[in-house]
């Protein structure tokens, strides 16, 4: 399987790329690098105009925030106040890693980064190229996904160059991401935790530090990345459906099918991909074939509905605002919902 498949194909970068994109950075340039989720587009967090730079490659709405991508826990207080002790206790068990803690915000941050709004997210990448650049730097970096908004996430450095060009100054080739879905979102700024975007760390495991399940904030709370009614979505239409053995019968042709099973037996009249059966490889390899079908001229990809389960969250999240059409013009309306309710 190649990288393009959604393997996980981890790449060195030598030191010199890495001390060079943190140059980049430390004059207002922005720089795509590789984290265990996706591939993000980075800027000095302190820095206005290079955070609004990060907004207009992307085409992301004003209001939309970002997360502050920091080198280790240390550096929570450089841009979150009044931090709660959970935090800390999360910050030890999950850091590095696909964690984001939504936090008060200190001062000095530009409004940009947070939307405007009295809190930030925090997160410690688990990927040595990311937190390479961390340490080379020494600041928090403000990266979005690497992608046009509203769009499917890279996975790859190809990806990047895909949606980005040379909107980017500098792009870390770090290989292909090992979770491929972006981080769980942990708000922590009110009285009681919620989570307001499921990703590979599962309500079940955030229980276990915080002594008590955070619930799902289907609505409310502060804006954060992934909460628009309609996001992740490729160029194709994707519809999700309960029986794709039935379903693909009746076309559009020509179409594509994702299922995690092989096609029925007899004369099949579309492209079908079959999944993983395993939760975190599906997550890992769904954005890169999504890409790939993107590539294929189909009229619609018929997405066969995982279990709705916990350890599906994240996948049927995206699954399901990915369905829900044209991203841009939902993002127009400045519209946010939360994650769905597993049933």
């Amino acid at each position: 399987m190649s990288p393009e498949d959604g393997l996980a194909t981890q790449r060195h970068v030598p030191a010199s790329e890495i001390a060079r994109a943190a140059r980049i950075l430390d004059r207002g340039g922005l720089v795509a690098f590789p984290t265990e989720t996706v591939y993000g587009l980075g800027a000095d967090a302190h820095h206005a105009a290079a955070v609004a730079g990060v907004f207009a490659a992307k085409g992301r709405p004003a209001d939309h925030p970002l997360i502050v991508h920091i080198r280790d826990a240390d550096q929570m207080p450089r841009y979150a106040r009044d931090i709660p002790p959970v935090a800390w206790r999360l910050a030890e068990h999950f850091w590095p890693g696909p964690l984001t803690l939504i936090l008060r915000r200190a001062p000095g941050l530009p409004d940009a980064v947070t939307g405007g709004q009295d809190t930030v997210g925090l997160r410690v990448p688990a990927h040595p190229v990311a937190l390479a650049l961390l340490t080379a730097f020494g600041r928090g970096v403000a990266a979005p996904s690497a992608n046009p908004f509203g769009g499917v996430s890279p996975t790859t450095a190809a990806h990047v160059v895909e949606g980005l060009g040379d909107a980017v100054d500098a792009i870390l080739d770090g290989g292909a991401c090992a979770v491929g879905l972006e981080s769980t979102i942990l708000d922590l700024s009110g009285p009681v935790p919620r989570i307001l975007r499921p990703g590979a760390v599962a309500p079940r495991a955030l229980a276990a530090i915080i002594g008590q399940t955070p619930a799902f904030a289907v609505t409310g709370g502060p804006r954060a990345p992934g909460r628009l009614p309609s996001h992740y979505a490729p160029a194709t239409p994707l519809r999700l459906v309960t029986d794709a053995d039935r379903e693909w019968r009746h076309g559009p042709w020509p179409l594509a099918v994702i299922a995690r099973h092989p096609p029925p037996r007899g004369p099949v009249r579309c492209r079908w991909l079959v999944m993983p059966r395993a939760a975190g490889a599906y997550g890992r390899a769904l954005y890169a074939r999504l890409r790939a079908i993107d590539r294929w001229g189909c009229r619609v990809v018929l997405v066969e509905r995982p279990p709705a389960t916990e350890a599906w969250d994240a996948v049927c999240d995206r699954l399901e605002r990915a369905a829900r059409g044209d991203a841009a013009s939902e993002a127009a309306g400045h519209r946010e919902s939360g994650a769905p309710r597993r049933k």
